[in-house]
């Protein structure tokens, strides 16, 4: 191949000016001929505008290595761009080394990306084909600098310099978005991605899951796990580490350790990330013992304990209450030469507070400072919050003031401590007050802060102060968007109805508005959670307004909110105590339905209900339909138990029952307690006491209200032997009755004409059992036994 014309002449003879350039940085590779490529196009550069007509005839001699030589040596960014632009056309000029430049060059000088656009609306005239890698360059620039919606409006005018996207460019987009949790958009962007016949790398999954699993979308990020591998991707060790992470986080640490296995089944190799994950899983479930053996196993493999491994496990021992080990283990990370973070200080500090060791935290503090490590607001708040938990309110304010003097600054969460505590001592007015104080100083309330209060003014009975607060948590700080998004002609009122806008958006080309909506959203306020509107509920359904509550429940799938079962819990027991026991069961079917699987608390609540209005058979019919959902529960069993109730012979169905939870090792005392009370409350003490003495054989402690209801019922029944036995269970087992059923089995017994004499018995073991008798016996009580009192000592004379 023969040089250009301009290349035959001997390179003393070339005419430029040195002047003009700075020293070549020339690699060991650079050979003479490149040297004066280089220097070549460095002269038409400075010399011809537009200098890609001219920069042609030299593309058989350019090399990658030249193009960043060039790029490197070009005074003016503007010139360095262009050329850029120019050369990435062709596949075989690019390089991670000329990026890497240009990004340099747009992070670091002036105007720099002005001065790109300009230069690319320059070019786009000049008929230039511009290539998706010029466009990826800018969005990696803006993302850095946290410019995330930059970075989509420079996706969004790709078009407009007609360049498709690759699937570089979308990795780099979705990354934007899945930092700023835009997860709905990136999603979209992704569907488009796929709509336009680009095959997704392992990169864009990386990123997708990545998003997902740090946003708590833990399916979502399993079924893109599940779709990489479909596509004949295998995850490298970053995407499992990341899956297994997420899966901890989602408190599913089985399903983490089963994909470690799969992991390194697959020829993959944990890295200490994915094991400190998967043991900081374990712990964060209370599952130490289990992290301890995982532990063992995994310094089979190499694995060494490092500062996060400690604070998951110290952490763990402090939640678990095992304060010694926790102590133990902090000094075994001295003897291995772990020095601690602000981070371990912060769970020392949180564990000893929560402890009720506030002394000894507030000596850590001095501990941390001593060892030249500064107190966070996160170490401060520990303690703030153990002050308040053990009613050092004042104390707890001056520590508040105390922050500043480190050069931090009380965040929501420090309020939030406060006015927890506040409302905890009944100051919901002092509560209300720093809540103000919050926003005065620039602190804005978080979800958490806004729930805090609500629940303090409704346990005070503010019900229409807690709803107010709740409307401006509600519509936040951006009313005209929640107006012009829900009154639009694309009405948006849930997540469905967004996630469709947003679609529909991406489809059109639209981006940037998409992300502005879903950014302004998130910055809109603090959203109310289905928290928020838990405690609403209660609320309302405890000052006996359960139309208010049913209206709230209601409007929950307008707002993009599912009902959990505390909702549903709570709403089912409200309209069971406001009578409406019919709406309660239409709520409980409606919870199935939807999914919503309920608790063995809702199956207690409607027991109970059904108890009190003595409908034993439909309670009792309540807990068997809850059993015969549980694993390992034969339905014939269950049958005949239910068959035994049906036919009146409660003891053998009690005894069923009996026996199959104590075989499965599953047995609950709540609702035999329920049971028994509502056959009490329904005049059937004879079957009550049946099962009373069923419990009793299986040395089962009764709880005191059985005992209560068992001791009344037979005293309306005339049956005082029974109930003096009862009364005489509870004393061996240490219970101290109220005084009301004392009175009531005393005074019946002192009425009668042949059993007034236990009473007396009754009263020596009261007493010796610590009862306080003087504080304990009404007037009408002593009344009687000032009465008999002659005629038993009489008899004990008599006796004598």
């Amino acid at each position: 191949m023969k040089l250009p014309s301009l290349f035959v002449r001997p390179i003393t003879n070339l005419h430029f000016k040195a002047s003009k350039f700075r020293t070549l940085n020339l690699s060991s590779s650079f050979s003479l001929s490149d040297f004066s490529v280089s220097n070549e196009i460095h002269s038409i550069l400075e010399t011809i505008n537009p200098m890609e007509h001219a920069l042609e005839p030299l593309v058989p001699f350019i090399s990658p290595d030249i193009v960043s030589s060039i790029i490197q040596d070009q005074p003016s960014p503007q010139l360095g761009f262009r050329f850029f632009i120019w050369a990435i056309q062709r596949k075989r000029l690019r390089s991670c080394e000329s990026d890497k430049l240009v990004l340099d060059m747009l992070l670091r000088k002036d105007n720099a990306f002005d001065i790109y656009w300009q230069t690319l609306e320059e070019v786009r005239k000049c008929g230039v084909v511009i290539v998706p890698q010029v466009f990826r360059i800018l969005i990696s620039g803006y993302s850095k600098l946290g410019l995330d919606e930059k970075a989509v409006e420079c996706f969004g005018k790709m078009k407009d310099f007609d360049c498709k996207p690759d699937v570089f460019t979308y990795n780099a987009i979705l990354y934007a978005m899945s930092r700023k949790k835009v997860l709905l958009l990136a999603l979209a962007v992704y569907n488009q991605m796929l709509k336009s016949n680009y095959e997704p790398n392992r990169a864009t999954f990386s990123i997708l899951v990545n998003g997902l699993c740090k946003s708590g979308k833990t399916e979502e990020a399993l079924k893109m796990f599940e779709e990489m591998t479909l596509r004949g991707l295998e995850p490298n060790r970053w995407i499992y580490t990341i899956v297994i992470s997420g899966l901890c986080r989602a408190d599913r640490a089985d399903d983490a350790s089963r994909l470690l296995i799969k992991m390194k089944e697959s020829g993959c190799s944990p890295d200490f990330v994915a094991y400190n994950a998967l043991l900081n899983g374990f712990c964060q479930l209370g599952r130490i013992d289990e992290a301890f053996a995982l532990l063992l196993s995994f310094q089979k493999d190499g694995f060494v304990l490092k500062l996060r491994g400690y604070s998951s496990f110290i952490n763990a021992l402090f939640k678990a209450r095992r304060y010694k080990e926790a102590y133990e283990w902090y000094a075994k990370m001295f003897e291995e030469n772990v020095k601690p973070d602000i981070v371990l200080y912060a769970i020392m500090l949180r564990g000893l507070s929560e402890a009720g060791k506030v002394e000894d935290a507030m000596k850590l503090l001095t501990e941390m400072t001593e060892r030249g490590l500064v107190p966070d607001t996160h170490c401060y708040n520990a303690v703030i919050k153990g002050l308040c938990d053990i009613g050092l309110l004042d104390q707890a304010r001056s520590l508040v003031l105390e922050i500043s003097s480190h050069d931090c600054f009380p965040n929501s969460c420090t309020y939030t401590i406060l006015i927890c505590g506040m409302c905890r001592n009944g100051l919901v007015g002092e509560a209300q007050q720093i809540f103000n104080e919050m926003e005065k100083l620039g602190c804005l309330p978080s979800v958490v802060t806004f729930n805090a209060l609500i629940d303090g003014l409704a346990k005070a009975g503010q019900l229409e102060e807690a709803r107010l607060l709740f409307c401006k948590m509600e519509i936040g700080r951006n009313l005209s968007l929640f107006l012009r998004l829900s009154h639009g002609s694309t009405r948006v009122l849930d997540t469905s109805s967004l996630q469709k806008m947003v679609e529909q958006l991406v489809q059109s080309g639209m981006i940037l508005k998409a992300y502005r909506i879903l950014t302004q959203l998130t910055d809109s306020g603090n959203i109310t959670d289905i928290f928020t509107h838990n405690i609403l509920i209660h609320g309302f359904c405890k000052a006996g307004h359960t139309n208010s509550a049913q209206k709230l429940f209601n409007n929950l799938p307008r707002k993009g909110l599912s009902p959990d079962v505390i909702t549903y819990g709570t709403l089912i027991n409200g309209l069971q105590m406001a009578g409406r026991e019919e709406d309660a069961f239409r709520i409980f079917d409606q919870m199935e339905k939807n999914g919503c699987k309920p608790s063995v608390a809702v199956y207690r609540s409607l027991m109970t209900w059904s108890s009190r209005r003595g409908k034993v058979s439909s309670a009792f019919g309540i807990w068997l339909n809850y059993l015969s959902r549980l694993p390992g529960r034969k339905v014939t069993v269950i049958k005949e138990i239910e068959k035994h109730f049906a036919e009146g012979e409660v003891e053998k169905a009690v005894q069923g029952l009996l026996e199959m939870d104590f075989k499965l090792n599953n047995f609950s005392l709540a609702p035999y307690t329920i049971w028994l009370i509502g056959l009490c409350q329904a005049g059937r003490v004879e079957e009550a006491l049946k099962i009373f003495s069923l419990l009793e054989e299986r040395k089962v402690i009764v709880s005191p209200p059985s005992c209560v209801k068992l001791i009344v019922g037979l005293c309306k029944e005339g049956n005082l032997d029974l109930a003096v036995d009862v009364f005489h269970y509870t004393l061996e087992k240490g219970f101290k009755l109220m005084p009301r059923v004392c009175n009531y089995l005393l005074k019946s017994l002192l009425r009668s004409k042949d059993k007034w004499m236990h009473a007396f018995d009754l009263l020596s073991k009261m007493n010796f059992q610590g009862y306080d008798l003087d504080a304990h016996l009404d007037k009408t009580t002593k009344s009687l036994l000032y009465r008999h009192r002659h005629r038993w000592e009489r008899e004990i004379v008599a006796i004598g």
